[in-house]
Order: structure tokens, then sequence, then C-alpha cells
């Protein structure tokens, strides 16, 4: 189910490239360009951290659901599917941070 979401924001959000931005949010994003696009990225983050630190589940939910939201809007502005990062989740699962961090630094 929520890989399927994802496909479904992914497409949703690939449409709206082509939309009129007076009619769509993620339109205007887009119109905007990819410093707005960051900025809300960057807004989003904060507000996630600061529902975090007020400790109500609700709004953690709430405020990371903005953030992913953006973060698939970023994405989609770049190019890249969710399917991809799916994909280096996936890569990483059973992995340890130091290992997959070492793993980077090895192929650079």
């Amino acid at each position: 189910m929520s890989q399927d979401i994802l496909s479904r924001l992914a497409d949703t959000l690939e449409a709206r490239k082509s939309a009129d931005p007076q009619s769509s949010y993620v339109a205007k994003l887009y119109a905007k360009g990819l410093d707005a696009i960051l900025k809300k990225v960057a807004e989003e983050a904060a507000e996630t951290i600061m529902a975090a630190k007020d400790g109500v589940r609700e709004k953690v939910v709430y405020e990371t659901a903005d953030l992913w939201f953006h973060s698939l809007v970023l994405l989609a502005q770049q190019g890249i599917h969710p399917d991809e990062i799916l994909a280096e989740l996936a890569r990483r699962e059973g992995l340890s941070g130091i290992e997959e961090k070492n793993s980077r630094k090895e192929s650079a």
C-alpha cells in the first residue's frame, strides 16, 4: 500500500509539471523553480523538527507528511522517481550505517 501511494503521488506530481500554475499549488512551485522548492523542503523539515520537540505525535505525523510530500515534489522536479529512493533503501537494508558510509568512501 505505501509504495502504491508513492507511485500515485509521483504520477500526479509529474502531471502537474504541465498544469497551469494558477490551477495547482504544485504547478506553482514548479514555476517558481528549484530554489522555491528547496525553501519549502527546508521549511517543512524545520516544522517537523519543531513538532518532534513538542512531542505531540499527531503534529509529527502531519508535519512529516508535509516534508515527505515536498521532498517528492523535489524528486519529481529533478526527474527522480520514488522507486529509485526505495531501491537505494532496499540496497542499504541489513547494512550497518558504518558499513554503508564506508562503502561510499571506497567508491568515491
